[in-house]
């Protein structure tokens, strides 16, 4: 993937977590909660407005300070990582994309309110509300968990045979 295309993703991304966020703020925020599916009295999924202070599950509530830096951090880390391993493996230059995406897209929110703007909650089962950008880092945690499980291990052991058909030459 091109850095011009990986960049051009990114920003999209950022652009469609902010484009929903400010929906939220000035459509769903007055109302606080909307019906979105539904089967009969069997909820599944509404769109709940949500000012979350903290981090995952509300946990480090508070702590502005605190996660704009690590989420800053966590940015950097995820650039330096893309430039370095861009080559290795599509998923995983996605996967950090995406954490990109989704770090940057909440990123904005604390700077800007102090909290991030949630709006999505399943009623099927007692879970979190959450945004875009959490959707972004988490199909990136679960894309990583692929690649360090099936993809990075045969990249090592090609590796690994490439050094050995190298060395008996």
């Amino acid at each position: 993937m091109g850095a011009t295309l990986l960049v051009l993703s990114i920003a999209v991304l950022i652009g469609a977590d902010q484009l929903i966020k400010y929906w939220a703020v000035h459509t769903l925020q007055p109302k606080g909660t909307m019906e979105f599916i539904h089967f009969g009295n069997f909820k599944v999924f509404d769109l709940t407005y949500l000012e979350n202070d903290g981090a995952i599950f509300g946990s480090m509530s508070g702590q502005r300070w605190f996660l704009i830096g690590f989420t800053l951090i966590v940015i950097i880390a995820g650039m330096v990582g893309l430039f370095l391993l861009r080559k290795r493996s599509r998923l995983l230059t996605a996967a950090i994309a995406l954490f990109i995406a989704g770090g940057i897209g909440n990123f904005i929110d604390r700077v800007r309110y102090g909290y991030v703007v949630d709006m999505f909650e399943f009623k099927i089962f007692k879970f979190a509300i959450f945004n875009f950008a959490d959707i972004c880092v988490t199909f990136a945690f679960i894309m990583l968990l692929v690649y360090g499980i099936f993809i990075d291990p045969k990249i090592e052991k090609a590796k690994k045979a490439e050094k050995e058909a190298e060395k008996n030459e």
